[in-house]
């Protein structure tokens, strides 16, 4: 069931990427003024995050997963009505980002610390290539939508899949172990501690409080800054609308990013079992290194017609998409201990910070210079400086 929510959140909120052309189409708005919406988004993705985990602490799991089904599927079917850029920001930036970010990766770290003792790595490598392979296979299916039938019935599509779930939460969803009489995946009884019951907004700003005064908490950040920059604020947004600049339709560009979904799951499993026995910081290392020659690489592959190389760069940042995700993970709960789940919370907001950020200005750079050749070059740089931000984190270790 944690699964499927993540699944469903991140397609929800992946859906502007490809009602991005429609919008401006429609309304005339711009590629940046659009872009502002999804940055919104983005920013409210992460920012949620510490919150929504403090949340599940004070109510439980099902209670916010169920609310925040209910504030997307009230900002997505709202869009249909709008007449004013300010009022698609509202919608699909402030309640889809919401509602979605309650659903986040702070919800992976949550279930993640609760259910399982051993295995943890691998667990959150599947939980995490779930929501990010939900957001990336959805988008061919919205943009057909989109494209044969408009853009308002794909927003109410999104809105009536989050409504349809949300009953299916309340009913199988559980909040700790002990509500089904088991022990924690490779642990004991003793290892369901009980739930903290203080104010949610004390104890995220606690947990921030207390993770700030260490270097790595802030090496962490900053790596996941550029990962969501990198990922969610660049490809996520503008490969659609860039691919369509060099000749191919939208809905073609539309499938390659659901291949980035399909492969996504693969590399994010694979990096979650390698993260129960190679050195996270190694594996970032690699990760973001890589992951920038792909993006220095990208610019010359568009075209018209897909061809061998595009196929190889999809296949490749599928592969690494999320990849990062349980290697920090895993850094948060070597840092930080229990407080791990909501200081990861903090760490994944400065992730769609970064995503927010990326969003806007690729947008201005594509409205400003007439293509995105820049934002592709600038990413890629900033990947191998999240590299060997990764590497920095072994000097902070207690």
């Amino acid at each position: 069931m944690t699964f499927l929510a993540l699944v469903g959140a991140a397609g929800f909120r992946a859906v502007p990427g490809v009602l991005m052309n429609p919008l401006h189409d429609e309304f005339g708005w711009s590629i940046s003024t659009i872009s502002l919406a999804a940055a919104v988004n983005m920013a409210l993705y992460g920012l949620t995050a510490p919150f929504a985990a403090a949340l599940m602490e004070r109510f439980g799991i099902r209670r916010v997963v169920s609310a925040a089904l209910v504030v997307v599927a009230a900002g997505s079917g709202l869009t249909v009505f709008m007449t004013a850029s300010w009022q698609l920001i509202l919608c699909w930036g402030v309640l889809v980002g919401l509602g979605t970010g309650a659903m986040a990766l702070a919800l992976v770290a949550t279930v993640t610390g609760r259910w399982f003792v051993a295995r943890r790595g691998l667990v959150s490598g599947v939980l995490t290539a779930g929501g990010a392979a939900g957001g990336l296979v959805f988008l061919p299916l919205v943009s057909q939508v989109a494209e044969s039938h408009g853009w308002r019935p794909a927003s109410l599509a999104v809105s009536f899949s989050a409504l349809a779930v949300a009953p299916l939460v309340m009913w199988l969803l559980r909040d700790r172990p002990r509500d089904l009489g088991v022990a924690p995946y490779g642990g004991t009884p003793a290892d369901d501690v009980d739930p903290v019951r203080s104010g949610a907004a004390r104890l995220a700003l606690r947990a921030l409080a207390d993770a700030a005064r260490t270097k790595g908490f802030w090496y962490l950040a900053a790596g996941m800054m550029i990962c969501g920059a990198t990922t969610m604020g660049l490809i996520q947004p503008h490969f659609v609308p860039a691919a369509h600049d060099h000749g191919m339709p939208q809905t073609v560009a539309a499938g390659l990013l659901a291949l980035v979904g399909i492969f996504d799951v693969a590399g994010t499993i694979a990096s979650g079992w390698l993260t129960d026995r190679v050195d996270p910081r190694y594996l970032l290392l690699v990760y973001y290194v890589l992951r920038g020659l792909s993006l220095l690489a990208l610019p010359a592959l568009f075209g018209p017609d897909i061809q061998a190389s595009m196929v190889a760069f999809i296949v490749f940042y599928g592969l690494d998409w999320v990849a990062t995700i349980p290697p920090t993970m895993a850094l948060c709960r070597e840092l930080f201990g229990a407080a791990a789940p909501v200081v990861f919370g903090w760490v994944f907001a400065s992730h769609q910070v970064g995503a927010a950020a990326m969003a806007l200005g690729a947008g201005i750079v594509r409205d400003e210079l007439g293509a995105y050749d820049t934002a592709w070059y600038a990413g890629g740089a900033l990947c191998v400086v999240a590299g060997f931000l990764s590497l920095a984190v072994r000097a902070t270790r207690p």
